[in-house]
């Protein structure tokens, strides 16, 4: 049985060796042997034999079946700073898993900017940290900015989504924007229009909270992930794209 590599990314960061294929590997993630769990997750396939942070030799002696030919499930070979050694070169296909264990594949890709920009993003964080935050910058500069070493505050490499933004005046006719804005939602509308204002910051910090579960609904254009050499990109499929291929996911998902 082939060894696969794992970088999870939510709800912890991890790089994790299985004989499982990604389907399955999401499935047992989040329900566990006796389906009894019910937990989101994302995770990026790795290409393996890259740097020396990883014991690769030991993946490779210890990720072997069970006696009784049941593959192994999952090695951990890293439970921090997991995501800043993978070069971007080595993230390969990325999964979003429901808590019923339905996995959405997404490829990566260069990078692209957003088709249309308001001024403004609302970015959820999720590896190594997990703030929701406004900004002015567009993703790609978000992402230089947060992970450039000449900044006091950086990080090597970030993951992050930019979110669908709805009329924050009238939330309840924006369509299934989930509850991510049921909390502080005014102080949401003072971080946006303080940094309309022109003031000097280009970012703001709305909710420091560590979230328990990723709103798959309002994730925009896709997720990222940068670092100070460069930034690749996992677009999300469009609602049409979704219902015509990934139905029962976006279900699962309740983006239907």
């Amino acid at each position: 049985m082939a060894v696969h590599y794992y970088l999870t990314v939510f709800p912890m960061e991890a790089m994790v060796a299985s004989q499982l294929e990604p389907e399955q590997f999401g499935a047992y993630m989040a329900l566990g042997d006796t389906k009894a769990a019910a937990e989101q997750l994302m995770f990026i396939e790795v290409e393996g034999g890259f740097g020396d942070f990883f014991d690769w030799d030991y993946a490779e002696k210890k990720c072997v079946p069970h006696s009784d030919g049941r593959p192994k499930n999952s090695l951990y070979l890293a439970v921090y700073r997991a995501l800043e050694n993978v070069p971007l070169e080595a993230l390969g296909t990325m999964y979003l898993v429901t808590k019923d264990g339905r996995s959405l594949a997404i490829d990566k890709t260069d990078y692209k900017a957003p088709a249309q920009w308001p001024g403004f993003a609302l970015y959820r964080e999720y590896c190594p940290m997990s703030p929701l935050a406004v900004s002015t910058l567009d993703p790609k500069n978000y992402g230089d900015y947060m992970t450039d070493p000449v900044n006091k505050v950086h990080a090597p490499s970030i993951l992050y989504a930019d979110l669908r933004v709805g009329d924050l005046n009238d939330i309840e006719n924006s369509g299934n924007v989930g509850h991510i804005y049921d909390k502080n939602l005014d102080h949401l509308k003072d971080c946006v229009e303080s940094l309309r204002s022109g003031k000097r910051k280009m970012t703001k910090i709305v909710d420091r909270s560590n979230f328990s579960t990723s709103f798959y609904q309002i994730i925009g254009e896709g997720l990222y992930v940068s670092t100070e050499y460069g930034i690749v990109m996992y677009p999300m499929p469009d609602r049409d794209e979704l219902k015509k291929s990934h139905y029962d996911w976006g279900k699962s998902a309740m983006i239907f």
